[in-house]
C-alpha cells in the first residue's frame, strides 16, 4: 500500500496516489459512479491498475479500523 501517501500541501492531506494529485476518495467516487477500472485507466492515463487496487485496499483497511457505536436499536453511528 505504499502507493498511497499523505501530503499536507496536496488536497489538504487527504490520501492520494503517489506522484499524482488524485485522491483515494476520487477513485472510489469514480467506481461508485459505475466506471470500471479499465475506463478509469483510459481516462486517467497517469494511473495504473495497481494504483486503483491500492486505493480500494486502503479504503477497505480504513473501514476495518472504524468503531461502530450503537446509540439506539435502529441507529448506528460511525
Amino acid at each position: 500500500m505504499n502507493k498511497i501517501i499523505f501530503d499536507n500541501n496536496i488536497l489538504s492531506g487527504k490520501p492520494i496516489i503517489r506522484g499524482t494529485r488524485i485522491s483515494v476518495e476520487f477513485i472510489l467516487d469514480l467506481i461508485a459512479s459505475g466506471m470500471s477500472i479499465e475506463e478509469i485507466l483510459k481516462e486517467y492515463k497517469q494511473l495504473t491498475k495497481e494504483d486503483i487496487l491500492s486505493a480500494i485496499e486502503y479504503a477497505s483497511k480504513s473501514l476495518k479500523k472504524e468503531e461502530i457505536i450503537f446509540t439506539d436499536k435502529n441507529e448506528i453511528a460511525a
